[in-house]
């Protein structure tokens, strides 16, 4: 009798098992897809090439240090800071998680140090002290980086650090870091060619520069990866060949590899259709603010206490 219980019970637990294993398939797929969006952007012209989830909210993780960067250079411009000027490294900044430099609570770098470890082994420590720097705290510079968002037209982004560290308030949408992308190229090419930077020495470690297209695909000058567990793998790409300009995003990939393997199909479909005639400026080049007074004297204090 037992027996004839277990011969009968078995397909009704096959059936239970498949339809469980069914069941959770679909959900992962979904979940990875929610993440997912695109965009190639033609830098010569602005026209939209490709676009899936354009618009969607999705979390930056470390493109983040792109609008980091872009405001670091806008203060370089300004001559408030120069490559040379010491960034200090407080507890606040010192305690951030890897991937980072590790500079102790106290240290200094050269802001030309900060730029490279976050172009490169995107350090999160070097991001906060940028940011405590140019913003008193890492809360004002978040403020800043919304505000200057805004006025680069990217009305779905809203940042709450300097790094990308996760954070649930900290979206934006691979439209707005196309955007992003396109602007750090046309307001600060004496700046940009940083994003082409392989490897980063620092003390006795050299530091690869974790997008890998650079060398790889040809054209490819730039510009940054990023990855967190909620965003999945994030790559904000640019693209020069002869007269053709691309900018392309991926967000949400399940891999590096496969991230990678994405920007490479979008390049090689999108860059021989994107036109060689230049339509001017894409991204309005806004006039360069003067600096909260406080914020000013503040970075000064900060420089005189981190001179070597």
């Amino acid at each position: 009798m037992l027996s004839i219980v277990r011969k009968s019970f078995r397909p009704i637990l096959a059936l239970f098992v498949a339809t469980t294993v069914a069941a959770l398939v679909p959900a992962s797929d979904a979940a990875a897809q929610s993440k997912r969006a695109a965009i190639v952007i033609d830098a010569n012209t602005g026209k939209t090439l490709y676009s899936s989830n354009a618009d969607a909210p999705r979390y930056p993780a470390s493109l983040t240090k792109m609008m980091t960067l872009y405001m670091t250079f806008e203060a370089m411009t300004a001559g408030k800071i120069s490559k040379d000027t010491r960034v200090p490294f407080s507890k606040f900044a010192a305690a951030k998680p890897p991937t980072k430099l590790g500079v102790r609570p106290g240290g200094s770098i050269t802001v030309e140090s900060a730029i490279l470890s976050l172009v490169t082994k995107s350090a999160n420590d070097s991001a906060a002290a940028l940011g405590e720097l140019l913003g008193g705290s890492e809360t004002n510079f978040a403020r800043m980086m919304t505000t200057k968002a805004r006025k680069l037209g990217m009305s779905s982004t809203t940042f709450r650090n300097a790094s990308g560290l996760p954070d649930g308030a900290q979206k934006t949408t691979a439209r707005d870091m196309a955007t992003l992308g396109i602007a750090l190229r046309e307001h600060y090419p004496k700046y940009y060619s940083y994003f082409s930077t392989r490897s980063f020495a620092f003390g006795k470690s050299r530091m690869a520069n974790h997008n890998r297209l650079l060398g790889q695909v040809a054209g490819v000058d730039g510009i940054k990866t990023g990855y967190t567990r909620a965003s999945g793998f994030n790559l904000v790409t640019s693209v020069k060949s002869g007269d053709r300009k691309l900018v392309a995003v991926v967000m949400g990939g399940t891999s590096g590899a496969e991230r990678n393997n994405t920007m490479k199909k979008l390049i090689a479909t999108y860059l021989p259709k994107a036109s060689t005639r230049s339509g001017g400026a894409l991204v309005a080049a806004r006039k360069i603010e003067a600096q909260d007074p406080a914020v000013a004297s503040l970075v000064e204090t900060k420089r005189e206490k981190a001179a070597p």
